[in-house]
């Protein structure tokens, strides 16, 4: 019995273990916490792109200073990735939009994140209740900042682009 309760305990935890991903880019790499406890959908729906190398050369091409880093769904070209469905908005789930968080970014229809995403570079939080985050950078903080310093220009309908292309090479899993 002491053996069952004991497998179980170990079997729970790591059912609710958190999980971690690399951003790699042409300017160094990002580490990310993903909070699969806490916005179960963003993170399945994440990594189910991560997994299917989606972001693989894909762009940050929204970089707003004191604000956030977008990316991942538009290629060098500016031309936006087909994606998946939208996935339900969980914005409610307890999660703020503080510095260093990841959320993912929508159009203006509530329920419409699809892959984009976005990191904060400042305390967001009058973005609560309207974006959800899923996560949370917990290395390379300096890489994120060295991003949210580019300068940027206007490319067709997309403004705050960054002038030096910032490629996302790859997005892997830890283990």
């Amino acid at each position: 019995m002491k053996i069952f309760i004991l497998i179980f305990a170990f079997s729970s935890f790591s059912l609710f273990a958190n999980v971690n991903v690399i951003l790699k880019t042409n300017k160094g790499n990002i580490t990310i916490e993903l909070d699969d406890v806490n916005a179960p959908i963003s993170t399945a729906n994440f990594l189910k792109y991560v997994d299917e190398e989606f972001y693989n050369g894909t762009i940050f091409h929204r970089v707003v200073k004191n604000f956030v880093i977008q990316g991942g769904g538009v290629t060098s070209d500016m031309t936006e990735k087909p994606t998946r469905d939208p996935i339900k908005n969980e914005c409610t789930n307890g999660l703020s939009n503080l510095t260093g968080t990841i959320g993912m970014a929508r159009n203006e229809d509530f329920d419409s994140a699809t892959a984009q995403f976005y990191i904060n570079t400042n305390d967001n939080v009058r973005l609560d209740l309207r974006y959800a985050v899923f996560g949370k950078v917990i290395g390379g903080m300096d890489i994120v900042r060295a991003i949210e310093n580019s300068a940027v220009t206007t490319i067709g309908e997309y403004e705050n682009v960054p002038v030096d292309e910032i490629k996302i090479s790859e997005v892997v899993r830890l283990p």
